[in-house]
């Protein structure tokens, strides 16, 4: 049996649909339409929506010198502000609510709140659609051990957001990670990047040409100022990225990684390669294999190679094995018996 819910979506969806004349839908396409937008119905189904409730309701007209039956509204018949989004588009904004809540200013935020809620009610509401379904059984977890995301004010995020979409300058208070104090200082803003579970703003600090970046939770106060930003005119944020902004100093170079790497790593690896250019070859007289791949030189890579522990063997870049070998050092120093007992006097 229909859910009562779900056959007055349906009848929104298709009052949606229908046209106005001279432009008309035949009951087969209607039929097509609703059904890519997972609505489960039959002809005979939509021709009673269509000669029932909604031909009584609402003034369709029906064209039956064609078969099948054409469908459209009068011309002039104004348009309907319909209460409901159709399904696709609300499995969209349902799915993609959490994503942008860090990625888009307050105000744009403030313009979809009702999209969104429109779209969790509606597919709360749909019991017998697919799509549905889909947004019940459908999500996306990191790669990896995912840290709490660091808070953010909001009021901090709004004037922020606002300099940035406003190209205006930005006062912030600053503490610092480094040194732990806190600065006052002019920003100019350049843009913002997410990563991981930490938010950047990019800018340029008064009287400076370099850009940095600012941790948004360590702005402990933001006031967006009405003088223009000046930002690089040739600053481009995926070029910044791609230069090693957020890696290191400068451009990434790239090397070549030569390392033995377990079964587990070496499945791992074919399916989701390293790199563009990466070989695996079995090494003789073992399960292991011989990796060969073109990798940038930066921290994150560094990392994660260090992260793989005894699933590795790494031979080149001898910098690395350098790093590694000299962690590795330290970290058993820390777990030597005399340590420990010093530790814990």
């Amino acid at each position: 049996m229909s859910d009562p819910k779900d056959r007055l979506f349906r009848h929104l969806a298709l009052l949606r649909l229908i046209p106005r004349e001279p432009r008309s839908l035949s009951t087969a396409e209607l039929l097509q339409r609703l059904r890519a937008e997972q609505f489960d119905l039959d002809l005979r189904t939509l021709q009673r929506d269509l000669t029932g409730r909604l031909g009584l309701d609402f003034p369709l007209l029906c064209d039956e010198s064609q078969r099948p039956y054409r469908w459209s509204f009068p011309k002039d018949t104004p348009q309907f502000d319909l209460p409901a989004l159709d399904t696709p588009t609300a499995l969209a904004f349902a799915l993609a609510e959490s994503h942008l809540a860090k990625l888009l200013p307050p105000s744009v935020l403030n313009l979809l709140a009702p999209h969104f809620e429109l779209a969790q009610r509606q597919l709360q509401g749909l019991q017998h659609n697919t799509l549905a379904y889909w947004a019940k059984h459908v999500r996306a977890v990191p790669n990896g051990k995912a840290l709490q995301p660091a808070p953010i004010e909001d009021a901090v995020w709004s004037d922020v957001a606002a300099a940035l979409l406003e190209a205006r300058q930005l006062d912030i208070v600053y503490q610092s990670r480094s040194k732990g104090d806190q600065k006052t200082l002019r920003i100019h803003p350049a843009g913002i990047v997410s990563r991981h579970s930490v938010s950047y703003l990019l800018g340029t600090v008064a009287g400076y040409n370099d850009v940095r970046q600012f941790a948004l939770h360590r702005i402990h106060q933001a006031t967006c100022l009405e003088e223009a930003a000046h930002v690089q005119a040739d600053f481009e944020i995926d070029h910044y990225l791609q230069g090693g902004g957020f890696n290191s100093a400068g451009p990434v170079a790239h090397h070549t990684l030569i390392a033995d790497v377990a079964p587990s790593i070496a499945w791992l690896l074919k399916e989701t390669p390293l790199s563009a250019e990466q070989t695996l070859t079995p090494l003789p007289g073992s399960d292991w294999q011989r990796l060969h791949a073109q990798v940038p030189d930066d921290q994150e890579t560094f990392w994660w190679v260090f992260g793989l522990g005894e699933s590795i063997h790494l031979h080149q870049p001898v910098s690395w094995t350098q790093a590694i070998a000299e962690k590795l050092s330290k970290m058993t120093a820390l777990y030597t018996p005399d340590y420990a007992r010093q530790e814990a006097q």
